[in-house]
């Protein structure tokens, strides 16, 4: 957690801007998946492009800015997908609690059926 801290406050510190609509750290949440991977392969080929360039010379202030562009990107996808996944198992257990609700109530309305008319009137009155 610390390092997504810190690629976080890295990216604050230099006003940290996407080549999508010129936008900044906090407007990536509002993109979807598909819109973060456009941008994602974007810049991880133009950080290969600046790898290959510079094997041998000292590390550039873009090629370091293009890996926390592409560190920010990796760490919101990941967080999307997760909250996708989270969401789906939800809604499937939503809809188990509501099936097996729905049987619970058919099982309670059996049980009713199967009274005599003076027990109803007895359970009515106890109630």
């Amino acid at each position: 957690m610390s390092e997504n801290i810190n690629i976080f406050e890295q990216a604050s510190r230099v006003e940290l801007r996407f080549p999508f609509r010129n936008c900044g750290v906090g407007d990536l949440w509002n993109l979807s998946v598909q819109q973060l991977d456009g941008i994602f392969q974007v810049l991880n080929t133009k950080l290969k492009a600046e790898k290959e360039e510079s094997l041998l010379g000292p590390k550039s202030g873009e090629t370091s800015e293009l890996g926390l562009q592409v560190a920010i990107i990796r760490h919101i996808v990941g967080v999307k997908l997760a909250e996708a996944a989270a969401a789906e198992t939800r809604e499937v257990r939503r809809q188990q609690n509501a099936r097996i609700d729905g049987i619970i109530a058919g099982k309670q309305e059996d049980k009713l059926r199967g009274m005599t008319e003076a027990e109803l009137l007895q359970l009515r009155e106890d109630v």
